[in-house]
């Protein structure tokens, strides 16, 4: 199936808002999509969590089998989510956070996608990034 990069930024974004009881339910459709997809929560002090959240994101992609153990599929995801990370940095770094990065790919297209709420005190607030890359297709 061909996919459109805008059809696995979607995907990964439905991962990363998923609740733990339909991430399985979501991966199942999209793998009859044509679309791997993975899910894992993250969480901590966003400041010193970021190497951690990267490394998350590494895992969870070559344990579901969304990229090969390869430096150019560890590159892809390993910026895409730093990239996603920067978006979030302004409104997250020296607070805590919780949520998941959510991460999908269809041939050339990986997307990650990470959603957070940031906590401080009582007042909660809800922020998202999003990157893409392309990648070789080699399953």
């Amino acid at each position: 199936m061909d996919h459109k990069s805008t059809d696995i930024a979607k995907a990964s974004v439905k991962m990363a808002i998923s609740s733990r009881s339909t991430e399985e339910k979501l991966m199942a459709a999209f793998k009859e999509k044509g679309i791997l997809t993975t899910a894992v929560d993250i969480g901590g002090d966003f400041t010193y969590s970021t190497t951690k959240i990267i490394e998350r994101a590494l895992v969870a992609s070559k344990r579901s089998g969304l990229t090969k153990d390869c430096h150019v599929h560890d590159g892809a995801v390993a910026g895409a989510t730093k990239e996603a990370l920067a978006q979030i940095m302004a409104k997250a770094n020296g607070l805590n956070v919780g949520g998941k990065i959510g991460i999908a790919r269809s041939g050339e297209h990986i997307s990650v996608c990470i959603f957070l709420s940031i906590g401080l005190l009582h007042l909660n607030e809800v922020v998202i990034g999003l990157a893409h890359r392309s990648i070789p297709d080699i399953y």
